[in-house]
């Protein structure tokens, strides 16, 4: 069941269809927040905000599929699930390119509609659950000293220690040292994890 404060936020012009979904959801103990276009649930929307958006494709002004990819062009990763009355073949697949979570057709399948949000709120978790490892890790790396950095970046390239002394003019036994330091600080047992920890940080850097 949903954790961490989840909101469903529903995106829908049709009074009727939204205050449904309101009701249907509330009935299912979720918190609900009900927007009536995109354009009063951008001017609404908080960063901290948390759990997934419901939107229709067809409404008055910005239409879902433009909502969507705004919000991710605006760096906002909430997962959304598309609804639509009128389902078309491109239109899916523009919702899916922009990794969405499922594309309903009107009237909604309920059992589907509580299986996507689900789904939403893990997807939703997991990038949060990341979020947070990539601070800690950031945190970390901040308590490295200049020359406790170099070693890390000759370790991770493959050299050996002899390398190492030699590219930064220091003994292998310092190398060592400065080794055993830097790992002790990134709380990595061992040069693998050394290893994964630093493609995992250029990874997030080069997003």
């Amino acid at each position: 069941m949903p954790h961490r404060g989840n909101t469903v936020f529903i995106v829908e012009d049709d009074h009727s269809v939204r205050d449904a979904l309101g009701l249907l959801l509330g009935l299912q103990g979720l918190s609900v927040a009900l927007f009536a276009d995109a354009e009063s649930f951008l001017a609404a929307r908080r960063p901290d905000w948390y759990g997934c958006l419901l939107v229709d494709i067809r409404m008055p002004g910005m239409d879902g599929l433009t909502l969507q990819k705004r919000l991710r062009e605006s760096g906002c990763w909430l997962p959304v699930i598309v609804m639509t009355g009128h389902g078309d073949v491109e239109s899916a697949r523009q919702a899916f390119r922009s990794e969405a979570v499922d594309f309903l057709e009107k009237p909604i399948d309920h059992a589907r509609l509580m299986s996507a949000i689900d789904e939403a709120f893990a997807r939703q978790d997991l990038r949060q659950d990341d979020q947070e490892r990539n601070a800690a890790t950031a945190s970390l790396l901040h308590t490295l000293t200049p020359r406790e950095r170099e070693v890390m970046e000759q370790v991770v390239a493959g050299r050996h220690n002899r390398e190492i002394a030699h590219a930064l003019d220091i003994s292998p036994r310092t190398v060592e040292v400065h080794k055993a330091r830097l790992l002790a600080k990134l709380q990595v047992d061992s040069i693998a994890d050394l290893v994964r920890l630093s493609l995992r940080v250029a990874g997030k850097s080069r997003g």
